[in-house]
């Protein structure tokens, strides 16, 4: 008998993609890219072949820029999926030792004083 039950219950549609489904689509949106590029590269012959002289530039220049902005994308990786945004970090540190019947000077401790950085304890003369 399982008389124990979860605190929280999580959403199907929270979970991440699988790999493959990000890879996939990484896949096609770079062949997507690279179509497009191609058509540019087609286009700027096509100009430059009836003469149409600086405008054939124009889809040469996108066929030159297409290519870095889809391997830029491609290699992206997965993205965060999350909507809360990223937690600041936080140490979980311990408090300073202070021996019994002392107290430790506020601000930064130098070498030598009660409690240094080598995480000695000095006792005063």
């Amino acid at each position: 008998m399982r008389n124990s039950r979860r605190s929280t219950a999580h959403l199907v549609t929270e979970a991440a993609r699988p790999r493959s489904e990000d890879i996939a689509y990484r896949e096609r949106r770079y062949l997507i890219m690279m179509a497009f590029r191609v058509a540019c590269f087609i286009v700027t012959i096509a100009l430059f072949a009836a003469g149409a002289g600086w405008v054939a530039a124009i889809p040469a220049a996108g066929a030159l820029v297409i290519p870095y902005f889809a391997v830029v994308f491609a290699n992206g990786g997965r993205e965060p999926t999350s909507t809360r945004g990223f937690r600041a970090y936080e140490p979980n540190l311990p408090e300073r030792y202070s021996p019994p019947g002392q107290t430790l000077p506020d601000g930064p401790l130098s070498p030598g004083q009660p409690g240094d950085a080598n995480g000695t304890c000095h006792e005063q003369e």
